[in-house]
C-alpha cells in the first residue's frame, strides 16, 4: 500500500467514525425527545430562519448534538434526556425573527425569546425544572441571570457555538430557500 492509499484508507475510516458517531448522537435525540421531534410546532419551525440561511428546526438539533458531543468530550456528568430536551426547546418561540412585524418588533429578540420560548414550551410539554432553566437562561449574558445548572451551561455554551458558525457561513443550512423552490417549480408545473 502506498502512501496515498494509506491516506485514504485513513480519511475513509476517520469519517466512517464521524458518520457513527453523528448516526448515534441522533438516536440519542430521536429516544429522548422523538415526541418533540414529531411534533406540528417543532416541525414549523423548518420555515423559520435562525441564523444566515439555517432553519431554526436545524438550529435546534445540532445545538442538541452538540450539546451531547459537549458533554461527553469533557466528561459532565449531566441528566443527558433533559438537556436533549431543554435543547430542542431552547428556541421555541414559533416566528420568524427576521419578517418584518409592525405589531410587535423583534428588535429586541435576543432579549426576550427565551421567555417566548418557555412559555410555548410549557404550554405543550410537562417540564422539569432543569429543562424550564435551560430555555429560560440560554441567551446569558443578555438574560443576566446566569444558569445554575449543568445542563443549561452546556447547552448555553453550544448555542453561542452553532449560532456563531451559522452566522459566519461555516454551518450552512439549507432554509426556506428550498421551499421557495419548491413552490415555483410547483407553480411553473400547474401552468
Amino acid at each position: 500500500m502506498n502512501k496515498r492509499e494509506g491516506r485514504s484508507f485513513k480519511n475513509s475510516e476517520r469519517w466512517k467514525r464521524k458518520f457513527e458517531e453523528e448516526r448515534e448522537l441522533y438516536r440519542e435525540i430521536q429516544e429522548a425527545a422523538d415526541d418533540i421531534l414529531q411534533s406540528a410546532n417543532f416541525n414549523s419551525t423548518k420555515s423559520h430562519i435562525q441564523h444566515g440561511n439555517m432553519t431554526v428546526n436545524d438550529h435546534c438539533i445540532r445545538v442538541a448534538k452538540y450539546s451531547l458531543a459537549l458533554s461527553k468530550k469533557f466528561r459532565i456528568p449531566c441528566s443527558r434526556r433533559e438537556l436533549i430536551r431543554g435543547a430542542l426547546l431552547h428556541d421555541y418561540f414559533l416566528y420568524d425573527w427576521h419578517d418584518p412585524d409592525m405589531i410587535s418588533p423583534h428588535k429586541l429578540h435576543g432579549f426576550y425569546h427565551p421567555g417566548k420560548a418557555l412559555k410555548n414550551a410549557s404550554a405543550e410539554y410537562d417540564l422539569t425544572p432543569r429543562e424550564k432553566e435551560i430555555i429560560k437562561k440560554h441567551m446569558w449574558p443578555l438574560t443576566v441571570v446566569p444558569p445554575t445548572c449543568r445542563e443549561a451551561w452546556i447547552v448555553t455554551t453550544a448555542d453561542k457555538w452553532c449560532s456563531l458558525m451559522e452566522t459566519v457561513g461555516v454551518h450552512k443550512g439549507h432554509g426556506k430557500i428550498l421551499e421557495k423552490v419548491k413552490y415555483l417549480r410547483l407553480e411553473e408545473s400547474e401552468q
